[in-house]
């Protein structure tokens, strides 16, 4: 089912469209990956959903599954509704961790969770059983007691995500979770996405391709406001991407790009010093065509490789247009 509905979604800040027309819908048990560089309004998207900036127009709609197992029976999930509803129903539905979170360091990494659980009304026992389970999921039950001040940024975003899922939400909403990070750090954090999105729709914000090929299912690329390309890695790599012919050759290729152009078969030659990218309208017959005009002129190729265009380069695309 769906969990989460967006339809026509518009932020302004005075003239400015932060936010343009944004719809897409995100099933429950996927985790989503919200692609674009940096301005292209992710953070204010995500700020809707969280109901930390209301939207200058448009709908967000979200709707809870069956109770996570370890939900209480007096527990009800809450309804699909409107983003103008009650905030308190659709807040208790979501877990928010920001891009630049802030912690109160002299607390230890235990009494900031009970705290967060306290501030979602659980009773202290609930708050601390629910601070304990969670310090071990995401790694940091033997710095329980240490304090704040002293945890490296990779604990302080698994502290963060951790607070993010202290209510047990249904959808759980990350800025830029591994951005500030270095390569441990975020090889800590993307382990955990992956490991939390068994029991937890996820949505985070990125703009490194590769963190959204490694967790995710689904990719929506945003850029100027607008989501430009969404789908499952799948459908974007077979609906987006363009077959390619890349070649790299000993000698420079500047003198045959002229020639390969005018080729029917090929579309566009992107082309550096030694090696080229040929966009290509279908690759079993640009294959010979091509293979045929190296052999004519006699380039000494050490590359010659048939695909598609990579994610990154859907990606490149689609942020440049």
């Amino acid at each position: 089912m769906n969990l989460l509905e967006v339809q026509g979604l518009v932020k302004k800040f005075g003239s400015a469209i932060a936010v343009n027309e944004i719809s897409f819908t995100i099933k429950e048990g996927h985790c989503v990956a919200l692609l674009g560089p940096n301005g292209a309004g992710k953070t204010t998207a995500l700020k809707m959903m969280a109901g930390l900036l209301q939207p200058s127009s448009g709908t967000i709609r979200f709707g809870a599954g069956p109770a996570a197992s370890d939900t209480p029976a007096n527990e009800t999930p809450a309804t699909l509704r409107p983003v103008s509803g009650s905030t308190s129903d659709i807040r208790s539905i979501i877990g928010f961790l920001p891009q630049y979170p802030s912690f109160y360091n002299w607390m230890s990494g235990r009494e900031y969770l009970i705290f967060s659980g306290r501030l979602a009304r659980m009773s202290k026992q609930e708050a601390a059983g629910r601070a304990d389970r969670m310090l071990e999921t995401v790694g940091l039950k033997d710095a329980a007691k240490k304090r704040i001040g002293g945890y490296s940024g990779g604990m302080k975003q698994r502290l963060g995500i951790a607070q993010a899922l202290i209510h047990r939400p249904r959808l759980l909403l990350l800025d830029e979770p591994v951005s500030a990070l270095d390569p441990i750090g975020r090889r800590e954090v993307l382990d955990m996405i992956r490991s939390i999105q068994k029991e937890t729709t996820v949505l985070f914000s990125t703009h490194v391709l590769h963190d959204a090929e490694e967790v995710c299912s689904d990719i929506m690329i945003m850029n100027k406001g607008r989501i430009v390309v969404s789908g499952t890695l799948d459908e974007v790599r077979r609906e987006y991407s363009d077959p390619v012919i890349r070649v790299q050759s000993e000698l420079p290729v500047d003198d045959h790009v002229e020639r390969w152009s005018r080729l029917e078969c090929v579309r566009d030659v992107e082309a550096g010093r030694y090696e080229a990218k040929i966009t290509v309208s279908g690759l079993p017959e640009a294959r010979a065509v091509l293979w045929e005009d190296l052999l004519v002129s006699q380039v000494p190729v050490t590359r010659f490789e048939a695909g598609r265009t990579t994610l990154e380069e859907l990606f490149m695309k689609a942020v440049r247009e």
